[in-house]
């Protein structure tokens, strides 16, 4: 480790947190309805040149990045040729999990916070996996581009509409691709509705719903390590929806967000901020770190959505209150509806049930409309894991779109567009819940864009 130790690198990107927890309001609420002039053209439907082989290097390879270290071991084509943490015990285990499934060793960076940018200097590496605490998003991406790099990102894209805007404008200057890695795009189900809705199941689309609950106040016994050593934080600098782009992904997808439709404005409440201080008071003794911190992150946030053509999304956060973990994912229109978790369908015309009547069983739906992809994939998914196959399953089809040049199924307009929920709901929380407009991070080329197809 380098003279900066693990616990001041907290302590230091939870200031820098604070401080674009500030930005976020102040930035969101001037800029939502700015578009800056372009700085390249339009990286919508990009096609990088194909590689025989993706030579892949990860930044951040403890919680979520070990996952894809193995995964990318698993796919044919691709290399982890570098790794990247400030933790010296995970970047071993990274560094040994690749050699034990046949690799020749990883190059191994992390002696201080920025000797990704040491890896980055590679000519052996084609894209980057980020895997870091939210605040390093924008600056690891952006420098990975800068770089000559493909940057991958894992949610939220960024933090701040300006920070998003620059990752939009470094991705048309420098014509690389920068992913946000939503795998929920990926997961059986979601795929499965997607087809439905492509072949016209539901009429014409007129709401979604979407959200991330997930309990997860047990994070907060974790001090110096894993994600709740800098996750809990961010309920005392922002309050808001935290973690937008679980559910939002996959129902953007479905009503073709920046691909014939777009956001248009959103508006945003946060109930009292209760569960959080009370777990802390109930676990840790009185004079615990946990206990003297203030949680300002309302325990439930639903926000809503309406597009240019009117449709409307709410998505729902909730990370504290004892609840079953759900995203919702919704679609309705004209001839129906499909709801998520659990599963269930109701149709006016051609349903096994009339639309009074929920139908609950999905062997019939997947047998007739399971994707293709998963049809192809989905058992060798389910079999390399990582949230039921879907986080192998995005692996995977990133690295084929990149070795026979077909464009990403997600670009950075998805992202940023995904992603500007978190900053855009702080601002509109602070407001009264007053609505705030969305930017249009295409530039209006979501007018001509070409909706993701069915993929095989």
């Amino acid at each position: 480790m380098s003279k900066l130790n693990r616990r001041s690198f907290l302590k230091a990107t939870m200031a820098t947190a604070a401080l674009g927890a500030m930005t976020a309001c102040t930035s969101s609420q001037a800029s939502g309805a700015y578009t800056p002039a372009a700085k390249g053209k339009s990286v919508m439907g990009l096609v990088a040149p194909k590689m025989d082989t993706v030579r892949v290097g990860l930044i951040g390879v403890g919680e979520r990045g070990v996952g894809f270290v193995r995964h990318f071991c698993h796919i044919d084509g691709a290399v982890v040729t570098a790794v990247c943490d400030t933790d010296p015990v995970v970047l071993e285990r990274a560094a040994n999990i690749v050699t034990s499934l046949g690799g020749e060793k990883p190059a191994m960076y992390g002696e201080h916070p920025y000797a990704y940018r040491d890896m980055l200097a590679r000519e052996d590496i084609d894209i980057v996996i980020i895997s870091t605490p939210w605040e390093w998003h924008h600056p690891m991406a952006k420098d990975s581009m800068l770089a000559g790099k493909h940057a991958f990102v894992e949610v939220p894209l960024a933090l701040t509409v300006a920070e998003m805007w620059d990752l939009v404008d470094t991705a048309e200057k420098t014509q690389l691709n920068c992913m946000m890695m939503e795998n929920v795009n990926y997961g059986r189900d979601e795929l499965m509705v997607l087809n439905m809705v492509r072949q016209g199941l539901f009429g014409e689309l007129l709401h979604g719903e979407a959200a991330y609950i997930h309990e997860l106040r047990w994070q907060m016994k974790q001090m110096d390590r894993k994600t709740g050593s800098w996750r809990t934080h961010y309920h005392t600098t922002h309050n808001g929806n935290l973690y937008p782009t679980h559910g939002l992904g996959p129902v953007s997808q479905y009503m073709n967000i920046n691909r014939g439709d777009r956001f248009d404005y959103m508006t945003s409440m946060s109930s009292p901020a209760l569960g959080r201080a009370a777990y802390a008071k109930r676990e840790f003794p009185a004079n615990h770190p946990r206990n003297q911190l203030n949680f300002i992150h309302g325990d439930m946030n639903t926000s809503i959505i309406k597009t240019v053509k009117g449709r409307t999304i709410m998505v729902q956060h909730d990370t504290t209150t004892p609840m079953p973990y759900s995203r919702h994912n919704l679609i309705q229109g004209t001839n129906g509806v499909f709801a998520g978790f659990p599963n269930r369908i109701a149709l006016e015309k051609g349903g096994r049930l009339d639309f009074h009547h929920w139908d609950y069983e999905m062997e019939h739906w997947y047998q007739q409309y399971d994707h293709p992809l998963w049809t192809r994939m989905g058992k060798e998914a389910e079999k390399q894991g990582g949230h039921g196959g879907m986080d192998f399953l995005m692996c995977w089809r990133m690295i084929y779109c990149l070795r026979n040049g077909e464009p990403l199924d997600q670009d950075v307009y998805d992202g940023a567009a995904w992603s500007v929920i978190l900053p855009l709901s702080v601002a509109s929380v602070a407001d009264r819940g007053n609505s705030k407009d969305i930017p249009d991070f295409t530039r209006g080329a979501w007018q001509t864009g070409k909706p993701l197809g069915i993929v095989s």
